[in-house]
């Protein structure tokens, strides 16, 4: 058993792209956890999609051991993604560190996520080890990057390590480093068991796997344990490190990170930020957990296919055993039928789960306009949560609409201040500040409704700034806005499907934009087809489709006016009952041409 004076707990945190899984494979090969024939590049990002995107979704746990200054020293090292919407996953990782190797890139400098990671691992009182990546690029500019640190992380330059993960130069004194500078884990391993829950994931052999720190005390083979908040009691069956791979052993004790298996079915038997303590006697106090990650983008999935249904609910059956932070329930439409509506923790993460259902579940799907939660107080005093457009209540039952309101960290090359500022200045964002991290760099920060940010800001950011802007947001809570259902009316009946929520202000723009586009899309009928679209009782957009004609006239040759008039009014009688009767069809292309433009053209004011 390890004395937990010669443990540290460490994990690498950095703004997506800077080379955290790069330098973990490099750790990996310094510390002889894995042998040259087995190393491959990103060795702990092991799920295809992973792979295939070049970046880390999940945390990933590994224990490496290293002798240093006469003593066989144990670092547990937990690789976290850095995409922001990936946030959770990193404030669950940093709980149970008492360091972690804080990465930036030589050439890109400090980032947006580089912040808010830092900050994260400030708040949880972690030790942070500086280190800068990529000096051995031709364009690196070391010092300048150690001054935009200095200025924007209160790090003093001359602790920043310079590394290069890809040839390995000055890993070593990393490793060291994290050795000399992360404190040891507190806690006695006499005392009783205390462990936290950090992760789990689902074997469809072993069932679920927890992952594991203790905290104090000593957790054995065979022991019987208690998930204090679940109130469940199992035994452990195995226990052991990652190294990478599961290797068993027959305890773990205070300090010492690792897994349990406890022939634990379902991974909603296992509650992330859960404290593990003992069945018998007193247990332990329980551990703060962590805050539910939040569900703040939703979207419809439907089979393009109607006949797919089934498959797709046991798709996403077997998806929410493993990512927990998404969830969904069954929805109907009139124009794409039978689907689920689904909860996402972000733009990336619902692009993901899609095409994780269509690669590992081989299903084609159609996938609705994203839309946010909003609330609103109704006249009655009632507050309510609503999660897709059909759900807002007839305007006069509104008391107040409130729509999630973001805080934006925009770091950027100084020249494209002005164009960010506009971008926001349209989207009626509130400026906080602006920092500036060098003489060619700043930090911009502006308040925006999480709507505006989450249909195209990434993309507009982008072109913007010629693909040097990166982003990074933080939800502030809800704030009352000027907001309106808008519905669209196709011969005076409201289509669910495609009800937009919008502000008062761009209803007309947008209104306008989607009838023109349904127009285009909706083919003619043999009667005049009305499309509207409005805000309650009032139309603030129409278009006819006109109807097919037939030349009834074509076989008079001269005689009298009254004749044709007769056929025309026959006619006029004949599409008068057909119109009472007839239903228009609405083709799925119309339906998804309008969720792509209905957003954009709103836009092009």
């Amino acid at each position: 058993m390890t004395s937990p004076q010669y443990i540290r707990n460490f994990s690498i945190v950095a703004h997506i792209d800077h080379g955290k899984s790069t330098l973990a494979d490099r750790l990996m090969e310094i510390t002889g956890t894995v042998s040259f024939r087995e190393m491959k590049e990103q060795l702990l990002d092991d799920m295809a999609l992973e792979r295939q995107r070049g970046i880390t979704i999940k945390s990933h746990a590994v224990t490496m051991h290293y002798q240093y200054q006469g003593h066989k020293f144990e670092l547990n090292l937990i690789d976290t993604p850095g995409h922001v919407d990936f946030q959770y996953e990193v404030s669950r990782s940093l709980t149970c560190c008492e360091g972690a190797v804080l990465l930036v890139d030589a050439f890109q400098g400090v980032e947006a996520q580089t912040v808010a990671n830092a900050y994260a691992a400030m708040e949880h009182d972690l030790m942070i080890v500086p280190v800068m990546n990529k000096v051995d690029l031709t364009h690196a500019r070391p010092d300048e990057v150690r001054e935009e640190m200095e200025h924007t992380l209160a790090i003093h330059a001359e602790e920043v390590l310079g590394c290069s993960a890809k040839t390995g130069m000055g890993c070593k004194e990393v490793l060291e480093a994290v050795i000399e500078r992360v404190p040891a884990p507190q806690g006695d391993p006499h005392a009783t068991l205390q462990a936290m829950i950090f992760d789990a994931v689902y074997d469809e052999f072993r069932g679920a796997i927890t992952y594991i720190r203790v905290m104090n005390g000593t957790v054995r083979k065979g022991q019987k344990i208690k998930f204090l908040q679940q109130g469940t009691t199992h035994e452990v069956i195995e226990l052991g490190h990652f190294t990478p791979r599961r290797k068993a052993t027959n305890s773990l004790a205070a300090g010492q990170v690792g897994y349990l298996i406890c022939n634990i079915k379902t991974l909603d038997k296992v509650n992330i930020g859960d404290t593990v303590s003992v069945a018998t006697g007193e247990p332990a106090l329980k551990l703060p957990g962590y805050r539910e990650p939040k569900r703040m983008v939703f979207c419809g999935l439907y089979p393009s296919d109607g006949q797919d249904f089934k498959q797709l609910r046991e798709a996403l059956d077997k998806l929410v055993i493993n990512d927990p932070s998404f969830e969904f329930s069954p929805e109907t439409s009139d124009a794409l039928g039978f689907g689920f509506r689904c909860g996402f923790l972000g733009l990336l993460h619902m692009e993901i789960i899609q095409q994780r259902l269509e690669q590992e579940a081989d299903i084609d799907l159609v996938q609705t306009a994203p839309n946010v939660t909003y609330e609103i107080v109704t006249k009655t005093g009632e507050t309510m949560e609503v999660h897709t457009p059909q759900d807002v209540p007839d305007q006069g039952d509104i008391e107040e609409f409130r729509q999630p309101i973001v805080r934006v960290s925009f770091v950027l090359p100084t020249e494209y201040i002005g164009g960010i500022m506009k971008l926001c200045t349209d989207r009626r964002g509130t400026y906080v500040r602006t920092e500036y991290l060098s003489p060619t760099r700043a930090m911009l920060v502006y308040d925006l409704a999480l709507a505006d940010v989450i249909y195209d800001m990434h993309d507009k950011l982008k072109s913007t700034t010629r693909g040097y802007g990166t982003m990074d947001y933080e939800l502030l809570g809800y704030e009352p806005g000027e907001l309106v259902r808008m519905d669209i009316l196709v011969k005076g009946e409201r289509i669910d499907a495609l009800s937009i929520v919008c502000d008062r202000r761009d209803a007309d723009v947008r209104g306008r934009a989607v009838i023109k586009k349904l127009k285009e899309e909706i083919p003619r009928h043999m009667f005049e087809v009305p499309l509207q679209a409005a805000i309650g009782t009032r139309v603030i957009a129409r278009e006819n489709i006109s109807a097919m004609r037939k030349n009834v006239t074509a076989k008079c040759y001269g005689g009298d006016i009254s004749r044709k008039r007769k056929l025309w009014e026959k006619q006029k009688e004949g599409k008068k009952r057909m119109k009472s009767i007839g239903s228009v069809d609405i083709p799925q292309k119309a339906f998804l041409a309008v969720l792509e433009t209905g957003e954009e053209e709103g836009k092009k004011k």
